[in-house]
């Protein structure tokens, strides 16, 4: 029995149970806006909500993850039970399948939407195959789910024929047969650095309820060891927070997403980025609601266009490309690389990088960081040092609010770290100090000068010496490869040094110092 706060406030709510059609809603459909809960009568229906412990703790998940989804599955809870739908919350400490199979017994075969996570899927399949579960099909996505195949041939997969064949077949931002503006994205415009103005938006806060609380309290107790800070007041939790965070997002972000969607800053994580994907993947705002709200609003077409290339290209994409690869289990190049362990820096260890030690610092307080951090300095530190491109992975999981199998692995495994190869992406994603210099300003607290003795510019350029023979056949690799053989010798001997003096402190959980390396 469900007891405490949310225990009685579901108690007062919950309709009569019986003569119900019981639908399973994994913790990442809480919306009754899709599937049975938004077409068929509440007084018909049943749900099913899961809370395990096991499930939390398969990884050492961010503390304000854990409370982001349980706060808002309860919430979802009361808000369905309410409108007349009946509401049976099962928690326990086994795994999924063994919560449910008592539940199947008593009301008999659960219909539920594909779950998203291919790791719920595998969990479910035992009930699956014996008809414990009926699946339907997931009506959270965009795009139906032959749209890789019918976009391109493949693999490899790019995801800008699959962006323009949406477009296309959709007419969003279409004009006729041509994109809105002469060209289908605005990419090239989306790159300027930000130097204070327009004033930053400032992350809304949420107000505190008593399930909130509960949970907040449970998770500082249950899993007291995990890491991250839980930040109450910007923890959105119910309906009436999501609708908030959303409203916030189209007047104080979207107006100047589209010139500073690159930008870094150690004055805001936020900048101009709406922070709502982690609500988004628990559908507690649904894409399809807030692409209709994008394309009615008048936004400069940089930032139309980014935001939507963003939910109706990439995270699309992405998912599709998973589901393809069965979770890059099965990929045309074999078996993904391995590496270096992930040093203790990427978990708070100073490493002397100020911009990796902030951002760092950042992810670990907030839960979040925008996508040039996480490609930029995150990844690119990573790919640099070598690091196993499957230990990064499994560190994004865990540390981002918004971060779940389908999405994480093609981010980081596909792009990130170019662990893939060309699969998804045409060439890796990494630089020297002077990216990071020009398009945010750790650089300036920071211990190393950009433009001397910084280690990220000769890590670069060993990184490109030390994986020649993997990408000279990659046309988009041919000049920063070229400009690196025709670095001296004496050069490349340093870069060689510096990166292997970077490596050693790094992963002996050392921080990497000016007096360290060879002078420049």
């Amino acid at each position: 029995m469900t007891v405490g706060a949310f225990g009685k406030e579901l108690s007062a709510r919950n309709p009569d149970p019986a003569g119900r059609r019981w639908l399973f809603v994994p913790y990442d459909q809480l919306s009754g806006a899709m599937g049975p809960l938004s077409r068929e009568d509440p007084s018909t229906l049943g749900i099913v909500l899961v809370e395990t412990t096991a499930k939390g703790s398969r990884r050492p998940y961010h503390r304000q993850k854990l409370a982001l989804v349980l706060a808002n599955l309860r919430h979802f809870a009361l808000e369905q039970a309410a409108r007349g739908v009946a509401v049976r919350h099962v928690a326990g400490s086994a795994g999924y399948r063994d919560l449910l199979e008592p539940v199947i017994a008593q009301v008999g075969p659960l219909r539920v939407m594909e779950p998203a996570e291919r790791e719920l899927r595998v969990e479910l399949e035992p009930l699956v195959r014996t008809g414990g579960i009926e699946l339907l099909p997931h009506e959270g996505w965009l795009t139906p789910p032959d749209a890789l195949e019918r976009s391109q041939a493949g693999p490899p997969w790019r995801m800008d024929r699959f962006y323009r064949w949406v477009r296309r077949e959709t007419g969003i931002l279409m004009d006729g047969g041509s994109p809105v503006g002469g060209r289908f994205s605005f990419d090239g415009e989306n790159r300027e650095p930000w130097k204070g103005e327009p004033p930053a938006a400032v992350e809304p806060t949420f107000p505190m309820d008593p399930v909130k609380q509960e949970v907040l309290e449970f998770v500082e107790r249950r899993f007291a060891h995990h890491p991250g800070e839980l930040r109450p007041d910007h923890l959105p939790a119910r309906k009436e927070d999501a609708a908030e965070l959303w409203r916030w997002a189209r007047e104080s972000c979207l107006p100047h997403f589209g010139p500073f969607e690159d930008a870094m800053s150690m004055a805001s994580t936020t900048l101009f980025h709406s922070r709502i994907s982690s609500l988004v993947n628990l559908h507690r705002l649904l894409p399809r609601e807030v692409l209709s709200d994008v394309l009615a609003l008048e936004l400069p077409l940089s930032s139309q266009e980014g935001f939507v290339r963003q939910l109706l290209g990439w995270r699309e994409f992405v998912r599709h490309v998973h589901r393809a690869t069965d979770g890059f289990r099965e990929l045309p190049g074999g078996p993904l690389a391995t590496g270096e362990p992930l040093p203790d820096a990427w978990w708070g260890t100073p490493s002397g990088l100020h911009c990796l030690d902030r951002v760092v610092s950042d992810v670990w307080r907030e839960g979040y960081s925008h996508h040039i951090t996480r490609l930029m300095v995150l990844s690119n530190l990573a790919l640099l040092l070598d690091v196993d491109p499957r230990a990064l992975t499994d560190w994004f999981w865990v540390a981002y609010t918004d971060a779940y199998d389908w999405v994480v692995e093609p981010n980081v495994l596909g792009m990130g770290t170019f662990a893939a190869g060309d699969l998804m992406t045409t060439k890796p994603y990494v630089s020297g100090a002077a990216y990071l210099d020009r398009m945010g300003d750790y650089c300036g607290d920071c211990a190393f000068d950009p433009k001397g003795n910084c280690p990220v510019t000769p890590m670069y350029w060993a990184f490109l010496q030390r994986h020649r023979s993997r990408r000279e056949g990659n046309q988009r690799m041919s000049l920063p490869l070229a400009s690196a053989a025709k670095r001296k010798e004496t050069l490349q001997e340093r870069d060689r040094t510096v990166f292997g003096i970077a490596s050693r402190r790094l992963q002996a959980g050392l921080p990497v110092r000016p007096e360290d390396l060879p002078p420049p």
